[in-house]
């Protein structure tokens, strides 16, 4: 792949039209936090079929378990297991190269948006198909998929960013059949307005197993269960369209059927492999929101330049804003390309490890950053005052330095990654 189809290209005029009409008549109100983001993703969900095209994805992923379970019980073989193909991994696989077109186009205009959408199908939905079981799939998927509900993904603890499996402190011990969650989640995209949450805490297993090592498992649970408190969003630098808050537990019961795989063994490992599974595919949308920036920043300086006059010319003309423009070009031939990259190898059903998931999102998130600190700059005053929106695009590229795991965690990823072959 080295272009966007015409479907791509006709895809994106309509979610241009939508943003037009939708989403940038309500920006302060989005940025400010007067209006939440899940209306509007619900919206854009129902005018572009994507609740009913998710829907109908997990009804016939949910009918080929009930068939093969049926199959188990009834002892009858299995058919063979085909190789994996584009199409076969989310609710929305084999339409990755229209959502990289909508997620592209939104993170140029409100990335917050972008944010709260893919945490609550990419990260939530996502890991309970991945670990759930048929009923737990029945159960919370159908409404997550469609945007009917919101879900959140909660790892990250105060004293446990990086260190997200060493230094978790947030414990689960069992009580009878059931399990008591105890602890404190914080940075949680969604948190403060979540129903549905996906939450990983470690297993007491008593003083014989050193707390670094003590298992991780993962539970499913609802707003309103009791113990269970969701903060008031937090105010942030950007992604102000994005609400992130505190989840606190306390002796929060959990029957086993919150349990993903409603076992202590699941056969995917423990939650430690399905949080580095979710880590490879967010790292891999930071790609394609960094395109966004990019490209709604080349856009708007690419205007501003043509128009703005000084000394008696464009300043286009001038020779070091020449350079700020050649260097937004290199940028965003090198991120598409990569995203790209990306969907040709998903479509041979080659999927980039962790290792090359985490170059993309560094080398992504530093040129978006850059190039959105240029666009400011060569819109001098203009570009520091809120009126010409490349200052929320600078403070919401910044987030993605640090979203998905910090810069400085891509680096040893990657170097891992190196040293391994």
């Amino acid at each position: 792949m080295f272009e966007w189809s015409e479907t791509d290209e006709m895809i994106r005029d309509a979610v241009r039209s939508f943003i037009d009409k939708e989403i940038r008549p309500n920006l302060d109100a989005l940025d400010s936090g007067e209006m939440l983001p899940y209306p509007i993703v619900r919206n854009l969900f129902a005018q572009f079929g994507i609740d009913a095209l998710g829907g109908e994805a997990i009804g016939k992923m949910l009918a080929r378990q009930r068939k093969k379970e049926a199959a188990l019980a009834a002892g009858e073989p299995l058919p063979e297991k085909k190789e994996r193909t584009s199409g076969d991994g989310g609710p929305f696989s084999g339409q990755e190269s229209m959502m990289a077109v909508l997620i592209s186009e939104l993170s140029g205009v409100c990335m917050g948006l972008v944010t709260a959408m893919g945490v609550s199908i990419g990260l939530g939905a996502t890991t309970i198909m991945a670990r759930g079981t048929l009923a737990q799939k029945e159960r919370w998927l159908p409404d997550i998929v469609t945007m009917k509900k919101v879900a959140a993904w909660a790892i990250t603890e105060p004293d446990s960013g990086s260190d997200a499996f060493g230094g978790m402190k947030t414990y689960v011990r069992r009580d009878g059949d059931d399990y008591l969650l105890n602890g404190q989640k914080t940075f949680i995209t969604n948190g403060p307005y979540a129903d549905t949450v996906v939450v990983y805490a470690k297993l007491d297993e008593g003083d014989g197993v050193d707390k670094r090592d003590r298992k991780v498992l993962t539970f499913v649970l609802d707003k309103g269960m009791e113990g269970f408190t969701q903060g008031k969003p937090f105010k942030k630098m950007g992604l102000h369209a994005s609400p992130t808050g505190e989840l606190f537990f306390d002796n929060v019961r959990l029957s086993r059927d919150r349990l993903l795989g409603e076992t202590e063994q699941h056969e995917g490992g423990d939650g430690r492999e399905s949080a580095r599974s979710s880590f490879t595919a967010e790292r891999i949308g930071v790609a394609f929101m960094a395109l966004g920036i990019v490209n709604e920043c080349h856009r708007v300086c690419l205007d501003y330049a043509k128009n703005r006059k000084l000394w008696g010319q464009e300043i286009g003309r001038f020779q070091l804003v020449q350079l700020k423009l050649a260097k937004m070009e290199i940028a965003r031939m090198n991120i598409e390309n990569m995203v790209f990259n990306v969907l040709e190898r998903g479509r041979a059903g080659k999927s980039p490890s962790l290792a090359e998931a985490s170059a993309m999102k560094l080398y992504c998130s530093e040129t978006a950053t850059d190039v959105a600190m240029e666009a400011v700059q060569l819109f001098g005053g203009n570009g520091y005052m809120s009126e010409y929106h490349v200052e929320q695009l600078a403070r919401d590229a910044k987030s993605l330095m640090i979203y998905a795991g910090s810069n400085e965690i891509q680096v040893t990823h990657v170097a891992k990654g190196l040293l391994a072959q």
